[in-house]
């Protein structure tokens, strides 16, 4: 059956009055060759896909579709999306009678994997990517996981001498890695001090019948703020606006008019208003369309793709956007008030975006009237592609003695939202990291032991659920790869000695400085404990005894903390830092040594 979809349409008339806007009407377009001066063409987008070969479970693996009403509460309608064998499947019958079709993302293809895929440094997702028929991407943050020139071997292909499997990583398991076949580009990261990029900064691609469409690839220019510093020394991260633009007379000389904008930096649909069954208005979390073809809207303050794509050259005919992991087509108007489809689908290859466009072969050119975009949910209703179906099949076998090594039990849901947290942000799964971060003895140095651990909230992927993961390994059991899917990232602990001065401070950069707009609660091991109101610190207290600003504190973190990741500073003026082992190590030692785990009370941050 076909996916459900939903329609926006860049409409000229819709573009006069607003920022944003949802459209009602339907195209004049007709989708064949009605004039031998214009041809159709399809593209089909995604973004986010973090290695999520396997159909990603949990809330990561549905869709809101609708709501429902229960004695006055608003429930969610949705649908499990997602898996690559399923989305190869949708893609292929998408392109079914479109000779000129072209599949483009918008970054974050890889890292913060899944076992699956990052076990083998995501060479996995690369070889589906070409499979799948990827053309190009744009880097996002999540591709200099592992350093930009991680990053180019993924793009140039070639083998990690990563001992055989040490840090439960192995490159070129099955066969010699081979790189990518699609383009990544990364038109605003620098080498610093120079004019050449680390990656082309556009691909000009062209389709059977003549259309010439060149595609610019950013990431966020923020990118070194979330992100570990030693991965991108020597680098230099660009203004996305500035940048594009710039680009625009070179790729005009080529002859090539028509551009689209490959971004991995996006925006957030505002609330949903959901009239329900009784003829109440309620706030509900909003549906996959619901920004902007039913009436919603981007939220300002949280969508910097909005200042982004308003400002970009008006010759840029289309934005295809992520970073946020948020599904939305909205019509945000060019520096000339016409209508520009800016898009994202969601994230983990649960959307993907159908935009149909006419290409004037005289004018070598979009026609931006013409623009119509539609997110397509990837049901698992379908035959999954047989290719990516025996890949996945083959690093199952590969990655089996890591992934399914029981770790220990635990006897309830330990989570990230609802009642696993509490009014002033902390987490349970959060206070189970930062324990563990805090026993782990590869931190200990000269016999000096931590006292305190800190943990970002972003850092923490999953949930730790009870229920038995469709892998049959038990309620309550946790394997090593559910852990890994907590913690993705191979952060190295850090521990380092801090003053309680500074710790105060870095207390208040959680909702201050960059964590302004977006307050990012750290989560703290047991015996730490402080309070707070507002954007007020108030008690601090370790074992009970407040902090005293003049004494040295040893604690413990992961090395992106310590480079001041997610905007605290603080953590880069501890001293005497040292180096221990991986984070999932110490996570996965612990819930070894403490099976089984219940978690405790939620008393370690209160907000008054």
């Amino acid at each position: 059956m076909p996916s459900p979809r939903v329609r926006q349409v860049a409409s000229v008339a819709a573009a006069t009055t607003l920022a944003i806007s949802g459209i009602a009407t339907t195209s004049n377009s007709s989708w064949g060759h009605g004039s031998n001066k214009t041809i159709d063409v399809q593209l089909l987008s995604f973004n986010d896909f973090h290695g999520n070969l396997e159909p990603p479970s949990g809330s990561g693996g549905r869709i809101t579709t609708g709501h429902t009403l229960t004695n006055g509460v608003v429930g969610d309608q949705t649908v499990d999306a997602g898996g690559v064998a399923y989305l190869a499947t949708h893609l292929d019958r998408a392109r079914r009678g479109h000779r000129d079709s072209l599949t483009v993302a918008a970054g974050d293809i890889v890292g913060a994997s899944p076992l699956l895929s990052a076990a083998f440094h995501d060479e996995p997702t690369v070889e589906s990517m070409n499979t799948l028929g990827l053309d190009v991407t744009s880097v996002g943050n999540h591709e200099f996981d592992e350093g930009y020139k991680e990053l180019q071997r993924l793009d140039k292909g070639g083998c990690i001498d990563d001992g055989d499997g040490a840090n439960n990583q192995n490159s070129c398991a099955a066969h010699t890695f081979q790189g990518a076949k699609y383009d990544i580009l990364a038109a605003n990261v620098f080498y610093t001090g120079t004019k050449k990029t680390i990656l082309p900064s556009y691909t000009i691609k062209r389709t059977p019948d003549g259309a010439k469409i060149a595609f610019i690839g950013m990431t966020l220019k923020d990118t070194p703020d979330i992100v570990t510093k030693s991965g991108i020394e020597g680098l230099t991260f660009k203004d996305e606006v500035a940048t594009a633009n710039a680009l625009v007379p070179e790729i005009k000389r080529k002859g090539v008019n028509a551009i689209v904008v490959l971004i991995h930096q996006g925006g957030n649909p505002a609330r949903e208003s959901w009239t329900g069954p009784d003829g109440k208005v309620y706030s509900a979390n909003p549906a996959y369309n619901w920004a902007c073809d039913k009436g919603g809207t981007l939220d300002m303050a949280s969508s910097p793709i909005l200042g982004i794509a308003s400002n970009l050259d008006p010759q840029i005919d289309m934005v295809i956007s992520g970073h946020t992991h948020q599904p939305y087509i909205c019509n945000v108007p060019d520096p000339k008030g016409q209508p520009r489809l800016v898009t994202s689908a969601s994230s983990f290859g649960r959307l993907f975006t159908e935009t149909h466009l006419e290409y004037d072969l005289k004018k070598n050119d979009i026609v931006r009237s013409s623009v119509e975009g539609s997110n397509m949910i990837v049901t698992r209703d379908l035959v999954p592609d047989p290719a990516q179906t025996s890949l996945i099949k083959q690093y199952q076998t590969l990655v089996a003695p890591i992934a399914n090594r029981v770790l220990g039990r635990i006897t309830q849901d330990i989570g990230r939202s609802g009642s696993s947290v509490n009014a002033g942000g902390e987490q349970a799964l959060g206070d189970l990291i930062a324990d563990a971060q805090l026993a782990d003895p590869s931190v200990v140095t000269n016999g000096d032991v931590p006292k305190i651990a800190f943990m970002n909230p972003g850092g923490i992927r999953a949930d730790l659920t009870y229920a038995s993961s469709p892998k049959g390994e038990g309620d309550g059991v946790v394997t090593y790869e559910e852990a890994f899917t907590v913690q993705p990232f191979n952060n190295y602990l850090v521990s380092m000695t801090l003053t309680g001065a500074q710790i105060k401070t870095l207390l208040t950069q959680q909702w201050s400085g960059p964590n302004a707009g977006s307050p990012k609660i750290l989560q703290v091991s047991k015996g730490f404990a402080y309070t707070y109101s507002g954007t007020t610190l108030g008690t601090v207290t370790l074992d009970g005894a407040p902090l005293v600003d003049t004494q040295n504190y040893r604690i413990v973190t992961n090395n992106f903390l310590s480079d001041g990741g997610d905007g605290f500073p603080a953590f880069t003026g501890g001293t005497g830092k040292y180096f221990g082992g991986l984070d999932i190590d110490g996570f996965a030692n612990y819930l070894e040594a403490n099976s089984p785990y219940t978690p405790g009370p939620l008393d370690r941050i209160t907000k008054n």
